[in-house]
């Protein structure tokens, strides 16, 4: 463990100084620094109220010697193309945003991780023996619990080679809970970062923190997910991922200014519970694994539209008809973000946002992500994406409805059945598309969110 470098008096130092104050135009923009600044501000007392001290906790960790404070942050994500792509080792875009958790952590000398999570309390784990504890698997956490992350993270991070040991740490996060922005990925990567801040002089690649914490929700957490989320919040910026090879996906980060061309991303949150529905993302993988089964594979990978086509009859009698419409959705989902990524590249918005309706139209028609025949009563994905087709209608009309050269697109966001959906809008648009959205779910359910150039990482 290496000193830090950071006294509490430097900290607080530092939050008025030019560097910080530069990066924090960086991360989220001129216009919000002040607000960031006082963000961290209050972070940081909450850090010296919480944990300054030390005071003892629930599990009687007793008191330990903080050697400093140091301020971590990891964003939240956006996908942009590649719907329920990853998990068949395909191919994605996904963005950061600027909405992200932060964190003032200090070295505690101990074998204990004491985090208070705002919002949701205090988060208490001994790592003391970690590697055995793990490996007898007498010491994991019950599912679904911040613990079961924390743990997860810290033990997976030895398995890589690298320390990991007790700090203290306040969080606290914007990324909205349960809207489909991933807050749980981006608090995965948070630990990792800190662990790798203070523990390993920051050594922890990107793509192995992204690994690390994949690991840690499909293993400990207990939730089924593809690395995309993991790896988008680790890399920052707008990234083209390939998981042909998911041990080590080729990532490739795009420059593109969506404000510069002039278009606002719309996330709307349709207040549906994601809690209900893991049932629906097991059948999606379930079912793509019968169609790649038909193909001798595990997933779909490389399979294409022409021969998920040619073999519809063995598909449909190995898995039915869903399995042959979803495996449809990924093989062209694929090329659609081949074909997105080199539309953006070139500046060609209108040829992305006809592939980006495709998608959203593929996503609805046979993945049939947007609701479940479960709960046919709770449709939220659909009213919304009704409701914003309608608005952008409104204002782009061609015999009534949307096509190739229309101004702006919609479409389900993330894993789907409940959640989000995103619209790409022009930006003189963007203020009467949100108070439409917000009139239909309640004020603030529709936010523009901006590209964040970085990733999980030492602030």
């Amino acid at each position: 463990m290496r000193e830090n470098k950071l006294l509490k008096a430097e900290l607080h130092a530092a939050l008025d100084g030019p560097e910080l104050q530069a990066t924090l135009c960086r991360l989220y923009g001129a216009d919000a620094v002040d607000a960031q600044l006082e963000r961290y501000r209050n972070a940081v007392n909450k850090f010296e109220e919480l944990l300054g001290k030390d005071a003892e906790g629930a599990n009687g960790t007793g008191s330990a010697q903080l050697v400093g404070a140091r301020l971590f942050r990891a964003p939240g994500r956006i996908e942009i193309g590649g719907n329920h792509t990853d998990h068949q080792h395909g191919q994605v875009l996904a963005a950061a945003i600027d909405l992200d958790a932060i964190g003032v952590a200090a070295a505690s000398g101990d074998d204990w991780i004491r985090i208070y999570s705002e919002g949701f309390g205090w988060i208490e784990v001994d790592l003391s023996g970690v590697g055995a504890k793990d490996a007898a698997g007498s010491a994991t956490f019950a599912p679904g619990t911040p613990e079961a992350l924390v743990f997860g993270v810290a033990a997976e991070l030895q398995k890589y080679g690298y320390e990991s040991g007790g700090f203290r740490a306040y969080v606290t996060s914007n990324v909205p809970e349960g809207a489909g922005l991933s807050s749980s990925a981006a608090f995965e990567i948070l630990v990792g970062v800190i662990l790798s801040g203070i523990y390993n002089d920051g050594t922890v690649s990107r793509e192995e923190l992204a690994q690390i914490a994949q690991t840690a929700e499909n293993r400990y957490y207990g939730k089924p997910c593809g690395l995309m989320d993991q790896m988008a919040i680790a890399m920052g910026g707008i990234c083209h991922i390939n998981f042909k090879d998911p041990a080590s996906p080729d990532v490739q980060k795009l420059d593109v200014d969506f404000p510069e061309m002039g278009y606002s991303i719309c996330i709307t949150d349709t207040h549906g519970s994601h809690a209900d529905h893991t049932d629906d993302y097991a059948a999606v993988q379930t079912d793509l694994q019968k169609a790649a089964s038909v193909f001798g594979k595990q997933v779909l990978e490389d399979v294409s539209r022409a021969e998920v086509i040619e073999c519809s009859a063995q598909i449909r009698e190995v898995g039915g008809d869903r399995a042959f419409l979803r495996a449809m959705h990924v093989a062209a989902e694929n090329e659609r973000v081949r074909r997105e990524a080199a539309a953006l590249k070139r500046k060609d918005m209108q040829a992305f946002l006809f592939l980006v309706r495709r998608s959203g139209d593929s996503s609805y028609k046979l993945l049939q992500n947007v609701y479940t025949d479960r709960t046919p009563e709770k449709q939220e994905l659909a009213v919304a994406l009704a409701v914003s087709e309608a608005v952008l209608i409104n204002n782009h009309t061609t015999g009534g409805v949307l096509d190739a050269a229309a101004s702006s697109a919609c479409r389900v966001h993330g894993g789907g059945f409940a959640g989000t959906i995103e619209a790409f809008v022009p930006e003189e648009e963007a203020d009467d598309y949100k108070a439409a959205m917000d009139d239909a779910f309640g004020e603030g359910s529709c936010f523009v969110v901006r590209i964040c150039p970085e990733g999980g990482m030492e602030v």
